[in-house]
């Protein structure tokens, strides 16, 4: 398959996963302490994960998140980023990988920026499927990672995001922590440099905001951010040089 082929079906697969998101960052997206959103804006129980917000009862939607403008950037960004990926991995068979993390990423993301959360339901399972999946391509031929570093990596990814979180509880939260394990592991699968890399570009993406934010007072210097979409940027920038390097 050329590569623009595969870039393509990559995208349909982002766009297709992205829209069934909105749901999920909906009910998620809560503060620290609260259970996860059970009821549609309008009241009415809401069942399952995947999907547009709007309930079967009433076909109400979100006021302020509402569907179509959230499941359209969903789909974009989940989109371009699968695109990204098939684009930088090529048909190796870790690429099957790439795309089934890379929604769980968006959602991460989304619900980060809205409420500065980080669920457990997500990040843990990220990381353990992240080595699964691995451990499952590094029997495959043809592909170009290697299991034991992607171990490697998510332990010391999680173990430095660790000390930063018992160094700075005000400024690295738990949630920080636990993603940085399924990101460690994506990115030991490309080596030691790709972790590096990934790390290094998470903190420069977070200071670049934060700074931004100062620039135009809309925010202080002691304001706390979410730090998890830059944790995941970075980690998108180094495996989409780690992936097209090796």
């Amino acid at each position: 398959m050329s590569t623009g082929a595969l870039a393509a079906v990559a995208a349909l697969w982002g766009a297709l996963a992205g829209g069934l998101l909105p749901r999920a960052a909906y009910r998620f997206a809560v503060p620290s302490g609260e259970p996860w959103r059970d009821r549609c804006p309008d009241g009415h129980l809401l069942r399952g994960w995947l999907g547009r917000i709007a309930c079967g009862a009433c076909g109400a939607a979100a006021r302020r998140t509402d569907l179509p403008p959230a499941a359209l950037t969903a789909s974009l960004v989940t989109a371009l980023a699968c695109a990204a990926l098939a684009v930088a991995t090529g048909t190796r068979p870790e690429l099957a990988v790439w795309l089934l993390l890379a929604p769980v990423g968006v959602l991460l993301a989304v619900v980060d920026f809205r409420v500065q959360r980080l669920p457990d339901p997500l990040t843990l399972p990220l990381a353990a499927a992240a080595l699964a999946l691995l451990g499952l391509v590094a029997l495959l031929p043809e592909h170009a990672g290697h299991w034991l570093t992607a171990l490697y990596g998510a332990l010391a990814l999680g173990a430095g995001y660790f000390m930063l979180f018992l160094i700075n509880p005000a400024g690295m939260g738990f949630g920080d922590v636990k993603l940085a394990v399924g990101m460690g592991a994506v990115l030991g699968w490309y080596g030691w440099s790709t972790v590096l890399l990934g790390a290094f570009a998470g903190f420069l993406f977070g200071a670049l905001y934060g700074g931004a934010l100062v620039a135009v007072r809309r925010a202080g210097r002691k304001t706390a951010i979410p730090f998890g979409p830059f944790l995941l940027a970075g980690a998108f920038a180094g495996l989409l040089i780690g992936a097209y390097a090796v």
